[in-house]
């Protein structure tokens, strides 16, 4: 049976393999509890903005450094950091076989973040954020493919889960449901796209991480978890 990786599959593939489909854009406010940020939370954002403008004005800025300039300060500053939630980097996800295409699909996933608090089958059943990073010189929708692969196996588990593609400067966020319909053909919603260097698209980022954050901390919410 041929192994294929997340990391090179298309967005056709995705539909054909895993059956996903794409449901309207949404709104964040229908979603999430945007709460207004603190005078501390606007300071560090703005570094957070300084620092990596230093690193974009050289050129394009590799995965990794994307990864530490922006995502890992943004997750810190939104509360990811704290207990119970817990971060894993590089975790490889199951495999799935695709009896009907005679393939299996592998990968490796960029970052999540789990709840140690609510007990889970291989300590990922509930995600708050799945982030698939790129480098700046690529789009952040690149990565839209490997998430909903990473995504498809947590599924089982859960009813919906939140999903990050980045490539540092923008952030599109995606919230991922079984169908009640038919829970063979998962859905995809995306929401706006949110733009670091752009103040009041970068606090409405922060804002959003908090939201989703403070979602898988609330006891009860378990259906809009991750």
């Amino acid at each position: 049976m041929p192994v294929l990786n997340a990391s090179t599959l298309t967005l056709d593939q995705v539909y054909q393999y895993l059956k996903f489909q794409e449901i309207s854009y949404g709104a964040f406010k229908s979603l999430l509890q945007l709460e207004p940020l603190s005078e501390f939370e606007i300071s560090e954002l703005t570094q957070i903005r300084n620092d990596f403008k230093n690193y974009l004005n050289d050129g394009k800025v590799l995965e990794g450094m994307v990864m530490a300039l922006t995502v890992m300060p943004l997750l810190r500053l939104a509360g990811f950091y704290r207990a119970p939630i817990k971060m894993r980097m590089e975790q490889e996800i199951d495999r799935i076989n695709i009896e009907d295409e005679d393939i299996s699909i592998t990968g490796r996933l960029d970052l999540i973040c789990i709840n140690k608090n609510r007990p889970a089958i291989n300590d990922i059943a509930f995600w708050i954020l799945a982030i698939e990073a790129k480098n700046t010189s690529i789009s952040a929708s690149e990565g839209l493919p490997q998430l909903l692969t990473y995504a498809y196996k947590s599924l089982e588990q859960q009813k919906s889960l939140w999903g990050l593609t980045t490539n540092g400067v923008y952030y599109e966020f995606f919230y991922i449901q079984q169908n009640p319909q038919n829970v063979a053909s998962p859905t995809y919603q995306p929401l706006p796209s949110l733009h670091l260097m752009e103040p009041e698209s970068s606090e409405k980022l922060l804002q959003v991480l908090k939201a989703i954050c403070k979602l898988q901390n609330s006891v009860g919410n378990l259906s809009a978890a991750i």
